[in-house]
């Protein structure tokens, strides 16, 4: 049972530390009267991007997905008091005017996680991030500073998709095992490769060249971030795409090896990164 005594933040923050160590660093290096919101936000997320881990069927990973729904089109089963994440969101999206249908579309990209369908392009790759992990970054803008948000969307929107490619290398062995796949089928092919060809993990050579191939697209990606100047009140926001760089660099060495090895890099040095970003505000 959770402590009486602590805040929906105070849980919100827990959750984070527990789920998504780098979104909950990120919190800790933002303003301090903002942390509610973001942590608010990033537990939404974390709660969406976790229920495939939950369910072993898709049906239920919809129920849950259809509660968070509900709770944005103002029919929430229940009293909202009785989840901290669904009240503390409520309370960002009602104190900082976040647009609800952002949040909807998050939670309508997220089906995609729950079936082994395979993403079919690069366009339907980037939709799908632009939807997930730039809209995150977008919305965080909004709560840091909702006047320089919109001068950051094009940042947003690349540094997103290069997070998310990177996040979905560092998670590639599971998906693997699981049977899903993200690397664009039209990227696979590209390299004499399909899906089953690919899962199967034979043929290493041309595995190599997808992974590479798939990881360059998101440092292209971080490139057009790069090149987009970040207001510094709304960069907080970008902190944990600032991990995305090392990923990506290490799987276009690595290629087929991350089937068999981790490139995430220690807690410690992500902490060191980050707060490099911070001082340099650079992705």
């Amino acid at each position: 049972m959770a402590d009486q005594s602590m805040t929906n933040q105070d849980i919100c923050l827990a959750m984070l530390r527990d789920n998504d160590r780098d979104r909950y660093l990120a919190c800790l290096l933002s303003p301090e009267d903002k942390r509610g919101a973001l942590a608010a936000l990033y537990a939404f997320n974390a709660e969406l991007a976790r229920i495939r881990d939950l369910v072993h069927e898709p049906l239920p990973g919809e129920v849950r997905m259809q509660y968070w729904r509900d709770l944005l089109a103002g029919s929430a089963h229940g009293s909202t008091e009785a989840n901290p994440v669904a009240s503390a969101l409520l309370t960002a999206i009602d104190t900082h005017r976040l647009p609800r249908q952002t949040l909807t579309d998050m939670i309508d990209a997220r089906i995609f996680d729950l079936y082994d369908d395979p993403m079919e392009t690069r366009t339907s790759l980037e939709g799908y991030a632009g939807e997930t992990a730039s809209a995150l970054i977008q919305l965080a803008s909004l709560v840091l500073s909702p006047e320089e948000a919109a001068k950051s969307a094009e940042a947003a929107g690349h540094a997103g998709v290069a997070q998310a490619i990177a996040g979905l290398l560092l998670l590639m062995p599971l998906h693997r095992h699981r049977g899903q796949l993200y690397i664009p089928l039209e990227i696979l092919a590209a390299t004499g490769l399909d899906r089953d060809a690919f899962l199967a993990g034979e043929d290493k050579q041309r595995i190599s060249a997808a992974i590479q191939a798939f990881a360059g697209l998101g440092r292209d990606h971080l490139a057009k971030a790069r090149d987009v100047a970040i207001a510094p009140a709304v960069f907080p926001a970008f902190l944990p795409a600032a991990l995305a760089s090392n990923v990506l660099a290490s799987a276009q060495k690595a290629g087929v090896g991350l089937f068999e090895r981790s490139l995430q890099q220690s807690q410690w040095r992500r902490q060191i990164s980050m707060t490099l970003a911070l001082v340099r505000k650079k992705v």
